[in-house]
Parts: structure tokens; C-alpha cells; sequence
């Protein structure tokens, strides 16, 4: 490696203080309390707090035991969906299951710098390498531990380089932060105008059996479809989009997460850049988003488009509302351990379509919102790629700091 500052090659187990892994007990889930983190609920860096289980206090203590994660530590995701990362930087109370933890010893490395390391597509090819097993991949801690690394010898480039990196970071939360709040901004106004009936103009309308003038009930059918397209993934190029119910986040209709299609075996539905996504298993999820681009996606999820161009950006804050995602829970079809949305019966209730001059003022100010979304989750992407191609460059000198 060329680069105009010494290199060491040191394992995982030196430069760490501590390389162990999450509690191998199953705690009793419950619908609150302490978050349990496992590796699915890791990606892009980021540990999901809003799509977890959760244990009682007391599975908590006992976890804790083991290991309690602290501000620093990485986790990475040891069995079944491995490598991803993420970095803990609060001080949040949760366990962890499936999940390694790797802290940074001070003395030796940088915790950001190490962080970055590990989000490295070296790192996460050479930690792939290692996995065992085939129905359920895994990597053991022994071979983790083992695993070795490359980092500067002089901290201050490994603070320096971790800075650099640092500012993708910061301009990819802020463009989360903005995106959050053009979210809420859709929420709300969806439900000023479809609940509440204060849409422009609502004081001149008559509102007759809870319906406003020249607005109707139909059934959903006649708003949105569903849309089957089945396709086996090998039949379409490597790097096409697919999106399972783990890229779909809970209450966020900003779908910025995919995996591939060289990644899934199963026959997918397709989906286009602007279709909802509405995830059926465990409807209370609230996993319900629109498409960035096009794509694949897994049967657990259903593929809506609106019956009209106009009515699509109303169908999607429709199906997101509270209303909707509480009626499709309470309606699901059971008789498994996942309860799934009974789309069928939700074709057939009866929705509010609003008149042609309402959804008109409502599109002028959705439309630009759900367009500036997209634009900020893709330029996220780009800036995370770039931020990625980075490292190494850094790292070789190609790039000087």
C-alpha cells in the first residue's frame, strides 16, 4: 500500500479493548420496554430504535452481564445477516442478540476512525469470508477476534481521516433531519384536510352524513390497486433494487434503503419509482413508503398504485395514516405466528374520495414535499458511496489530508 504514513497490520483482538458478542438466551418479547437490538435491526451505520423488540427490565439486567453496550462500541451483525454495522452514540439502555460488539481501545485507535474501518467494503468483504454455516451464516468470535485490520500508526492521521469522513456523515443527518420533518408535514396536512375537513374553502361546504359536498365514499378499490408483476430475480441485472420488509422503516414513507437482486433467490414482485410498498406482515409495523427508484420487492409486501395519477400521492397518505394502518391491524388475517393484512377485505371498505378541485390544491403542495424527499434520500446514497470510495484513497495517500 503506497501511502506517506506508516501502516500496521494488527488484529481485531489487539486493537480493541473488547471483541465479544450479545446474550444467547431468547427473553420474552414484549410490545415495550427495554429495546432488543439484533442484526436486523442494524443498517448504514445506524442502530433502529423504531423497528426493535423489547425485553422486560429484568431480561435486561441479566443480558446486561454479559455486555452492556457503551457510547463507541461498533456492533456488527455476527449471525444471519452479516456485516452490516453500526455505531452507538448515546447512552440509550438496550441488549443486544446476534449481534457482536467491537470497543475501540483508546490507546490504540480512534473510535471514529475505527468505526469507518469497519464500514469499509474491505472490512465487510473480508468479514464475509469468514462466515460458517448455511442455513443461518454466522462467524464465530474466534475468527473474529483474529480478523486483521490495516490503521495508521499515528493517531492524529486517524483522527484526521475520521474527520474528513465525518462531514459526509453530517450533511447525511441533516438531510434525515429534513426529510423527518417534510414527513410530518405530509401527516399532518393529509390529516387537516381528509379528518379534520379543513381543507380550503371547508367553511362554504356542507358536510352531509360525514361527507363534504362533492366529495364521496368508495371502496378502496377504486382509489388504488394492487399491482402483481412476479419475477424471478436471476432474470433481471445484478445490482436492480430489491427491497424486503427490513429495508422498510416504521413510520417513515421515504423508502432510501435497498439491498440487490443478486441477494434473493425466491420469485419477487416488481414495483416502479413512485409505487407505495405496504408491508402485510405484522401490519402494526406501520411499514408503508414510496419507491425511489425501480425495482424489486418481496411478497411479505404489497405493490400499490393509484387507479389515477392524481390520486396517487393522496392514496400514499391514505394508506400511512394511523386510520388506515390501525384498521388493516385490527382486520389481519391470523392463524400464524405473523399475522398478515387481509388486502381482500381492505379492497372492499369504503374511503373518502375527495372532489377533483380539493385533491388539485392538495397535490400543489404534496407533490414538491414527496419530490424533495426523494431528492434528499438519493443525494444521502450518493454522499454515503462517496463517502465510502473515500477511505481507501485516504488511506494510500492518493488523497492528502
Amino acid at each position: 500500500m503506497k501511502t506517506c504514513f506508516e501502516i500496521i497490520d494488527i488484529s481485531l483482538q489487539a486493537v480493541c479493548a473488547l471483541v465479544t458478542d450479545g446474550t444467547h438466551d431468547s427473553p420474552k418479547i414484549r410490545d415495550t420496554g427495554i429495546p432488543f437490538i439484533k442484526g436486523k435491526n442494524i443498517s448504514s451505520g445506524v442502530i433502529n430504535f423504531n423497528d426493535c423488540d423489547f425485553i422486560s427490565e429484568e431480561d435486561h439486567e441479566i443480558c446486561k452481564k454479559r455486555v452492556k453496550p457503551e457510547v463507541g462500541d461498533v456492533l456488527l451483525a455476527n449471525i444471519g445477516s452479516v456485516g452490516d454495522v453500526a455505531r452507538v452514540t448515546s447512552e440509550q439502555e438496550f441488549s443486544i442478540k446476534n449481534v457482536a460488539l467491537l470497543r475501540p481501545n483508546p490507546s490504540q485507535v480512534n473510535s471514529l476512525f475505527f468505526y469507518y474501518i469497519t464500514r469499509s467494503s474491505e472490512f465487510k468483504k473480508g468479514i464475509l469470508n469468514l462466515r460458517l454455516g448455511s442455513a443461518q451464516p454466522y462467524i464465530s468470535l474466534e475468527n473474529l477476534r483474529s480478523f486483521r485490520i490495516q490503521i495508521p500508526v499515528d493517531k492524529s492521521k486517524q483522527y484526521e481521516i475520521a474527520n474528513v469522513l465525518r462531514q459526509y456523515d453530517n450533511l447525511i443527518a441533516n438531510n434525515r433531519r429534513r426529510i423527518e420533518l417534510l414527513e410530518q408535514a405530509a401527516r399532518l396536512l393529509y390529516k387537516e384536510w381528509f379528518v379534520h375537513f379543513r381543507f380550503p374553502g371547508h367553511e362554504l361546504v356542507k358536510i352531509v352524513d360525514g361527507v363534504p359536498d362533492g366529495w364521496s365514499r368508495v371502496t378502496l378499490v377504486n382509489l388504488c390497486h394492487d399491482i402483481r408483476v412476479s419475477i424471478d430475480p436471476s432474470s433481471v441485472p445484478s445490482e436492480t433494487p430489491y427491497i424486503g420488509l427490513e429495508h422498510i422503516p416504521r413510520r417513515s414513507i421515504t423508502l432510501s434503503e435497498w439491498g440487490h437482486s443478486r441477494e434473493v433467490a425466491s420469485n419477487k414482485f416488481t414495483f416502479k419509482a413512485g409505487d407505495i410498498l405496504f408491508g402485510k406482515i405484522r401490519p402494526y409495523f406501520h411499514k408503508v413508503g414510496f419507491a425511489l427508484v425501480d425495482g424489486i420487492t418481496s411478497s411479505d409486501a404489497i405493490v400499490v398504485r393509484s387507479v389515477e395519477s392524481k390520486l396517487q400521492q393522496y392514496c400514499l397518505t391514505l394508506l400511512s395514516s394511523d386510520e388506515f394502518v390501525s384498521l388493516a391491524s385490527k382486520t389481519v388475517r391470523e392463524g400464524s405466528k405473523m399475522p398478515r393484512a387481509d388486502w381482500n377485505y381492505l379492497q372492499k371498505c369504503k374511503f373518502l374520495r375527495p372532489a377533483d378541485k380539493t385533491l388539485e390544491e392538495f397535490n400543489l403542495i404534496i407533490e414538491p414535499m414527496v419530490e424533495q424527499m426523494r431528492t434528499l434520500a438519493l443525494q444521502s446514497r450518493r454522499l454515503a458511496e462517496a463517502r465510502d470510495l473515500l477511505l481507501p484513497r485516504l488511506m494510500n495517500g492518493e488523497i492528502a489530508i
